[in-house]
């Protein structure tokens, strides 16, 4: 068995390609011994990961949206899905935006002078343009020592503010909505503050409070 998973990743290591360190995928669960990669790391495109026996990972693609869930052997990380050899993999297309997963690092280090035009009250912005979370309860990725606030734009809502202090934050930049007992409305448009940065994006219609994949409810702010 070492042999065919040595041979397993030597293949592999001659297949893929120098790519640059886009993040192309998340790890959404480990279980067991997986080299090289924790929970809600993101690993970019020509990244090789081994399972160890009775070992499983979980990937979400930014881009497909596709979820796997793989099992032993050894993972090439694609642009939009794994190459998998002496293991299994499972996968399925889960409800996710690639706008509000992939926000560029251009939008996010801009002022909010040039990414946002301020909403009055009698200035709606088109919901189908705006980046959707298929949860209630967001995973917004930003850094720990700032504050977030979320505030409805389309409909009276309590004002939602965070200090994101790394003790409540997951991995030191992950602000679960779930693990505090926040949520939004399903439905709603938002406008997320960051300091000078603005993001608006909304909820979708059928969301619940229900679990759901991260890839659905993760909002990228850095």
């Amino acid at each position: 068995m070492k042999s065919l998973l040595g041979a397993a990743v030597g293949a592999f290591c001659v297949a893929a390609p120098a790519l640059a360190e886009t993040p192309a995928a998340i790890v959404e669960d480990v279980q067991g011994k997986v080299d090289g990669v924790e929970f809600m790391d993101y690993v970019a495109a020509g990244k090789i990961i081994k399972l160890g026996p009775k070992a499983s990972i979980t990937l979400s693609y930014l881009k497909s949206c596709l979820r796997e869930t793989i099992s032993e052997g050894v993972v090439l990380v694609g642009a939009e899905q794994s190459t998998v050899q002496l293991g299994e993999v499972q996968r399925a297309k889960v409800p996710c935006d690639t706008k509000a997963a992939q926000l560029s690092d251009r939008e996010a280090n801009q002022s909010a002078a040039t990414t946002f035009r301020t909403m009055r009250p009698d200035t709606k912005a088109a919901p189908s343009r705006l980046p959707t979370l298929y949860g209630v309860a967001p995973i917004v990725q930003a850094k720990s020592g700032s504050t977030l606030v979320i505030e409805r734009t389309d409909g009276k809502e309590p004002t939602i503010s965070v200090a994101l202090k790394s003790d409540v934050m997951t991995r030191g930049k992950f602000y679960d909505f779930a693990k505090a007992g926040k949520s939004l409305t399903p439905g709603g448009s938002y406008l997320a503050s960051l300091g000078t940065k603005r993001y608006t994006f909304q909820v979708d219609a059928s969301a619940t409070a229900a679990p759901t994949p991260i890839i659905g409810r993760l909002l990228r702010l850095e």
